[in-house]
């Protein structure tokens, strides 16, 4: 079975896992301090806040821009569940936006229009969580100008980004988002097995963000309501969370960002070559913004139904048959029957449903090969033509 992702891993990700093993620190060492600093450099933000996953990360974002019962969360239908759940997990109410039919992301003149309409309903968002699908960002400059017209804060999902640019600067600098999450899944663009990350270049959300992260403890005597007991004193002075990644983790994605410049451009290779290969073939390749240079986390086409005598299911099913690991990403979380018992219903948003029933994710990761490739193209024309 060819996958759609999956992660690549050498001897010198092997080498740092194991010196952290053999080392004084399995947690809370030298390590995740490292991999921040190292992130942080790279893409041009402050601060930057390792956790156990991006839904992790996606949390304390919200709790640290004070996202609470009776707010609203709004972001795209057309993500995994944790860019709204992560509304859910802190009080508030979520709502969506429908996306644009070039980029698959959460259309800005949408936008305006249902910040428009909330205006006058008295029910504007407090927070937007603008997810960068596939890896290609968000017309980032437009939802900044709505969050500054209409007053709400702006986090970007960028847990497919990593290593992709927004006019020409990479993704999760900050300039137009107070907070930027990446993660870091074995089928992301780098891994950390297990692993995400919160970046923002405002100090007060990174000091709350750290304290939520780890139980809401602090040891810094600045923030205590008295002076230590002693040398062993912590206090608590909040409700934080065990969000923290190892040591091991960190180690694996330091040695991991040394590649990802490489490993984003083998993806435009693949993608580019893809292109190529589904010429002529009843689908619809991947529109790239010229804005946009991709993290290309993921591939995705759309069947041209009317043109193929077979339905959307049975193309996904043959191809599995046939070894081909391909995926759907993603099912529009209003459809979800959790979403549904809100009052969600199927019509809600039509582009993004419209999306779902011709989309299909084809292989993409950068150890796939030219044969591998072949493989998948050659089943694809097998079944369309």
């Amino acid at each position: 079975m060819i996958p759609y992702g999956r992660q690549d891993i050498t001897q010198t990700d092997i080498d740092a896992v194991v010196n952290v093993l053999q080392s004084d620190f399995l947690t809370q060492g030298p390590m995740v301090p490292r991999f921040e600093q190292r992130v942080a450099e790279h893409v041009g933000a402050k601060h930057a806040l390792a956790v156990n996953s991006a839904t992790s990360a996606l949390h304390i974002a919200c709790l640290a821009l004070g996202l609470g019962a009776g707010d609203w969360l709004w972001t795209t239908p057309v993500t995994f569940v944790a860019s709204a759940n992560c509304g859910l997990y802190c009080g508030s109410k979520v709502d969506f936006v429908d996306i644009d039919p070039r980029t698959y992301n959460l259309c800005p003149q949408a936008l305006e229009r249902k910040l428009l309409q909330a205006e006058q309903q008295g029910r504007l968002p407090k927070v937007l969580v603008a997810v960068h699908l596939c890896g290609q960002p968000c017309d980032m400059q437009a939802i900044s100008a709505l969050a500054q017209r209409f007053g709400f804060k702006v986090i970007e999902d960028a847990s497919h980004a990593i290593g992709g640019k927004y006019q020409s600067e990479f993704i999760g600098n900050g300039r137009y988002s107070d907070i930027t999450i990446f993660s870091f899944h074995p089928v992301k663009i780098i891994t950390t097995a297990e692993g995400g990350m919160a970046l923002t270049n405002d100090d007060a959300l990174a000091a709350r963000m750290a304290l939520l992260r780890s139980h809401g403890i602090t040891r810094d005597p600045r923030l205590m309501t008295h002076e230590a007991d002693g040398p062993w004193y912590y206090q608590q002075i909040d409700l934080g969370f065990n969000y923290r990644m190892t040591e091991l983790q960190a180690a694996l994605g330091v040695t991991q960002m040394e590649r990802l410049d490489q490993f984003v451009a083998r993806r435009h290779e693949l993608a580019r070559r893809y292109d190529q290969l589904l010429e002529g073939l009843p689908v619809t390749i991947p529109w790239q913004h010229p804005d946009s240079y991709s993290g290309l986390h993921l591939y995705v086409i759309r069947l041209r139904l009317d043109q193929i005598k077979c339905s959307h299911r049975e193309v996904f099913e043959s191809l599995r048959e046939q070894g081909i690991g391909v995926n759907l990403h993603y099912i529009p979380v209003h459809t979800q029957p959790y979403y549904q018992q809100m009052g969600f219903k199927a019509g809600d948003f039509p582009e993004a449903e419209c999306y779902y029933s011709e989309a299909i994710s084809l292989p993409m990761f950068q150890t796939l090969t030219e044969s591998q490739q072949d493989k998948v193209i050659s089943s694809l024309k097998g079944i369309l033509l």
